[in-house]
């Protein structure tokens, strides 16, 4: 297995009354940004639904300079109506999020939370403040 530093929390810059699911976030990502596979290893559906991606062992491909040490976590959402960032995470996502963070935490006892923007400062993503959120786990 490899060493994992960080769990790293995306959003899929999907507006709100938008759906993106998984296997669209698959495609996009082997057929637009030329992945082998979908670049998160857990992606979080609007009704709270976990979904695999890569699996934990393979290094995935969300976060430039971070992929080989760390654990990325993509929630479908991130975007209001008009395109502006926003944490729109459901009830569902923020739970199943906090079960995954909480599990992945057994595992890997010493990685860190961070959200996308807390690695780069470019990004919105995932429009909250996930340092902050998690830092009791």
């Amino acid at each position: 297995m490899r060493t994992i530093t960080l769990f790293i929390i995306h959003c899929s810059a999907t507006p709100e009354g938008k759906s993106l699911p998984v296997e669209a976030c698959r495609q996009d990502h082997i057929h637009h940004r030329g992945f082998l596979d979908i670049g998160y290893h857990f992606y979080i559906t609007r009704d709270g639904e976990i979904h695999r991606g890569r699996p934990l062992e393979k290094v995935g491909a969300h976060c430039v300079n971070h992929n080989t040490h760390s654990i990325g976590i993509c929630y479908e959402g991130g975007l209001d109506i008009n395109g502006v960032p926003k944490d729109t995470r459901t009830l569902e996502q923020r739970g199943s999020l906090l079960a995954l963070l909480r599990e992945l935490r057994r595992r890997f006892p010493k990685a860190l939370i961070v959200g996308h923007h807390d690695l780069n400062p470019m990004k919105e993503c995932p429009c909250f403040n996930c340092v902050k959120e998690f830092e009791e786990l």
